[in-house]
């Protein structure tokens, strides 16, 4: 059968569609289950009059398989979360009448042996055959079955299977359906060498499934999947577009391979087919398109993309789209509305009443009294998830911008080794967009396969969604979020390994409570306090100070193939821990008194920029978010004083609008200008005080601001795109990377040379920096320095 002919793969294809792209990791199932039951159909806010609703609800929870710690045993999908495996569900053999042979044994045999799906994965699964059969034009509209789906699944639910598997079948469906028609229209009954031909000429010159993914990381972790899932069929090829990595490789495999599966992110995608007419030819009957994390999309400002994208696509019904997404809101139903066709089906597999956060994640959130408790309750976070997993912590750590990334990473480097309780062993990743793809990559994997025991990723919003981390215990949020959807997505990140329940906190300065109040009022968050910590800190190091042997388990040593220890397994903790602790204020003391004040002004400034959009989201006055970040430079980061900001900086900042009652501004300082009574100037149309209509930008500029437009430091939320953007939006080359090294590694970090108080003199060395690499003390950090530390 064509099914079957179709139906291996070659592994030297697949190998020749990546390069640098590190494999899944191999980890044991898990199986949490659940009982299900259909509650009807869903009758409000329907994306169209037309679309078919499906909804699901589950309920509690009932077992879980202990974990084995084996590296040789198969794949766990990449996203399927525990909580949502549940019972009662069909099994994956239950589309052995449904789906091709190769594709059924890649899932319960080799790699992935799956027995049960999960609730998306049974929704849209059990459409085929009928969804992946091939368009036909001669259907009647009324007839034609629904082929469009808009699913609304968590994060976590095993939405990449659900797509994928639809996404083979149409393609074989399409290359048989392809040379069928090209044996007719030779006017011929049969011939099997002409439709071999056909078939393979097809499979070189068109895609068969564009998959739209916002971030690289999570554009390869699909690739990868699609990989492992045509494991078994023959010649199934998967290619990979995305910013950052060689554009020539990519076009050379994609000029001598097939293009089955097409996984792209949408800035590179874009590029290729304005530069490119071979890729605009190869997507011209693209039969398939899928938008993952169509939230992620939108939220990161791709609206604009997707619609030029669209426009190189076959338009609907020829076109088969899947939109998925964790919410449905006013914009993705805009987006439904123009990418799906009118009869499509949406299928809801998020229980009404249920928190979008998983709920078997336990959540905390800690308002700090002042900023200098900062670090030392981030470290104290840290400490308690080293207790409390003793050899199996892993950590991941959440900043605001990527300035603070690199300054909160080199200082946990440094303070890991004297405060915490795995010292030495403790291991510091760092990735975010200012790293190159090859260097994330390569961190990526290195987290992800980490077998210490005590890791920690610290990390922009690059990794906060799709991306998968197997054995996360920890997610610690340091500062507000982009928004309640970030939030919820770098939760769940924890919580997927085999039988971890894992931890989120969220810790905030006094005056961003605001964000807690308005923005999470829906999410089931705990309060703790920094002295409910410190007791738990206290009552955990004496347990293991008075007994290590029975506290550490001895049965966490790993072995490799040979049988022998692993070096880098779990360790553990040098006794006694508790001195340490206790010591961690003062150890912290003395190492800000060797802190870079440069560093801290750049991070600043990044802040700066960031906090100011989100004076909505926090009800805060913008004059008391500048006043609460230069508190945060001098009691968390140790300056002596704090970063001077200009008045006319602050004006082009926004700060000093109507909106923050004239922040800086005297009441009556143009009062003895006006002549007549105050309500005189109402009403007319020219601007408040003409002798400003004109720029003043150049002339009354202060010698220590940035060198740059404020406009550079504005964060998303009201359309600007910064340097700094969420997600890495594929590294596009914007009008500031044709100037020289230094002036756009000053654009880029927010900040000039000389911008600081005491020290704005003072220059930094040339060497430094690097246009490929960014800001290369990143690689300094190896040698024992790093980003905000002094040599």
């Amino acid at each position: 059968m064509a099914s079957t002919v179709l139906a291996r793969t070659s592994k030297v294809s697949c190998r020749r569609a990546f390069i640098n792209v590190s494999p899944l990791t191999l980890q044991r199932n898990g199986f949490l289950t659940l009982s299900l039951k259909h509650v009807g159909k869903h009758p409000a806010h329907a994306p169209c009059p037309s679309a078919k609703i499906i909804r699901q609800e589950s309920t509690a929870a009932a077992y879980a398989i202990p974990p084995e710690l084996d590296p040789s045993l198969p794949a766990e999908p990449p996203d399927m979360h525990l909580a949502d495996k549940t019972e009662n569900l069909p099994t994956f053999l239950s589309l052995k009448n449904s789906v091709a042979y190769p594709t059924i044994k890649a899932l319960t045999d080799k790699p992935y042996n799956l027995k049960e799906m999960t609730s998306v994965q049974a929704e849209v699964l059990r459409l085929l055959p009928e969804l992946a059969e091939p368009y036909d034009p001669q259907a009647a509209p009324g007839v034609r079955a629904s082929r469009d789906l808009l699913v609304k699944a968590k994060t976590g639910t095993g939405k990449t299977f659900a797509f994928l598997v639809p996404a083979i079948e149409a393609r074989i469906n399409a290359i048989e359906a392809w040379g069928k028609q090209a044996v007719k229209n030779a006017g011929l009954v049969s011939d099997s060498h002409l439709e071999a031909r056909a078939k393979r000429q097809f499979a070189r010159e068109h895609a068969g499934t564009l998959i739209i993914s916002p971030t690289r990381e999570l554009a390869t972790q699909i690739a990868n999947t699609a990989i492992r899932l045509t494991h078994h069929h023959k010649e199934f090829e998967v290619r990979l577009f995305y910013g950052g990595g060689s554009r020539r490789m990519q076009m050379r495999d994609w000029m001598k391979g097939r293009r089955d599966i097409v996984v792209a992110t949408p800035g590179r995608l874009i590029d290729l087919l304005q530069s490119e007419p071979e890729i605009a030819h190869g997507l011209s009957k693209c039969k398939m398109l899928v938008l993952d994390e169509a939230d992620t999309l939108l939220d990161m400002g791709f609206r604009d993309d997707i619609d030029t994208i669209m426009s190189y696509l076959p338009p609907t019904p020829e076109r088969q789209t899947f939109l998925f997404s964790a919410t449905v809101s006013t914009a993705i139903r805009q987006v439904a509305r123009s990418v799906l066709d009118k009869n499509h089906t949406f299928i809801d597999v998020v229980p009404k009443d249920e928190s979008p956060v998983h709920a078997h994640i336990p959540q905390y959130h800690t308002v700090l009294p002042k900023a200098s408790d900062q670090i030392p309750h981030l470290l104290r976070l840290l400490a308690h998830d080293q207790l409390t997993n003793p050899g199996t912590s892993k950590t991941m750590v959440f900043l605001p911008t990527t300035k603070m990334t690199q300054l909160f990473a080199t200082l946990l480097r440094e303070l890991s080794k004297t405060v915490l309780p795995a010292g030495r062993n403790t291991k510091v990743y760092e990735i975010h967009a200012k790293r190159t793809q090859d260097s994330r990559s390569a961190t990526s994997a290195a987290f992800r396969s980490d077998k210490s025991g005590a890791a920690i990723l610290v990390s922009s919003d690059v990794s906060a969604r799709g991306v998968d981390y197997p054995g996360v215990t920890r997610v610690i949020q340091i500062g507000i979020p982009a928004g309640t959807d970030q939030y919820i997505h770098r939760v769940g990140r924890t919580g997927r390994g085999d039988n971890k329940a894992g931890r989120g906190d969220l810790v905030l300065l006094p005056w961003e409570i605001g964000f807690l109040s308005w923005q999470l009022n829906e999410v089931p968050l705990k309060p703790v306090t920094i002295n409910e910590m410190k007791s738990q800190i206290a009552d955990l190091c004496a347990k293991y100070d008075e007994n290590p042997s029975k506290f550490f388990p001895r049965n966490l040593t790993q072995y490799d193939e040979r049988g022998r220890p692993l070096r880098d397994g779990p360790r553990p903790f040098t006794s006694p821990i508790a001195p340490r602790m206790e010591d961690l204020d003062q150890t912290l003391s003395g190492l800000l008194s060797g802190i870079d004040e440069e560093a801290v002004n750049e991070t600043f400034s990044s802040l700066l920029g960031y906090y100011v959009a989100k004076s909505p989201e926090l009800r805060l006055q913008k004059g008391n978010i500048v006043e609460g970040l230069k508190d945060w430079s001098t009691e968390a980061c140790g300056l002596p004083v704090p970063p001077y900001v200009s008045h006319a900086f602050l004006e082009r900042l926004g700060v000093s609008d109507g909106r923050t009652k004239h922040f800086g501004k005297g009441r009556g300082r143009d009062a003895s200008r006006r002549s007549g009574p105050q309500w005189s100037g109402r009403g007319q149309s020219g601007p408040r005080d003409r002798e400003q209509s004109t720029s003043r930008w150049s002339s009354d500029r202060h010698q220590d601001d940035p060198v740059r437009n404020p406009e550079e430091y504005r964060g998303s939320r009201y359309g600007q795109k910064t340097s700094d953007s969420y997600g890495d939006r594929d590294n596009r080359v914007s009008p500031m990377q044709n100037r020289n090294s230094r002036s756009s590694m000053e654009d880029s970090y927010g900040s000039r040379d000389r911008w600081t108080s005491g020290a704005s003199d003072r220059q930094r060395p040339q060497e430094r920096y690097s246009r490929d690499e960014g800001y290369t003390r990143g690689q300094r950090v190896e040698r024992g320095t790093g980003y905000g530390m002094r040599d």
